[in-house]
């Protein structure tokens, strides 16, 4: 019995960590989330930029708004980098967390099947000692009725 309370208590903790480990996958699924959307931001930015600047250029240019073009588009296409890099990061994280989340699935399934097995084998030992003193019950009631039996013949 108490065996079992100490696993009961191993699973407990098992599902806190389960627990905790999806919470923190879906913080990092929100995080990744939202790199995601701001690398598509910084990209329809970018590209509407560029279709400003090519429309824009068409009409008329200087080599200075030029240089200054270069040199804007050239910090976006950083930027766009860096947050390349951030995602790359965050999905890393998703993935990291969801193998943290996996394991402890797999622990806290483990301990459940622990707990089942050392249930079914206890019902088990229960079950053959209630049958065996059914059968001890049985024995002495056959022996009795044989004794009076003996003792009274009809």
């Amino acid at each position: 019995m108490a065996g079992q309370r100490s696993l009961q208590l191993a699973i407990d903790l098992a599902t806190a960590r389960r627990d905790e480990a999806h919470a923190q996958l879906q913080k990092n699924v929100y995080a990744e989330s939202f790199a995601h959307d701001q690398m598509q931001q910084l990209q329809q930015y970018a590209q509407e930029t560029e279709q400003r600047w090519m429309q824009g250029a068409q009409i008329s240019t200087s080599p200075e708004l030029l240089h200054h073009h270069y040199q804007f588009m050239a910090r976006l296409n950083q930027a766009i980098s860096l947050q390349d890099g951030v995602l790359a990061s965050s999905r890393q994280r998703v993935e990291a967390a969801r193998q943290v989340l996996m394991s402890a699935e797999f622990r806290l399934a483990s301990f459940k099947q622990v707990l089942a097995t050392r249930q079914a084998a206890a019902a088990k030992t229960r079950q053959r000692q209630e049958q065996k003193q059914m059968d001890e019950f049985a024995s002495q009631q056959y022996q009795r009725q044989q004794r009076l039996q003996a003792e009274n013949p009809i």
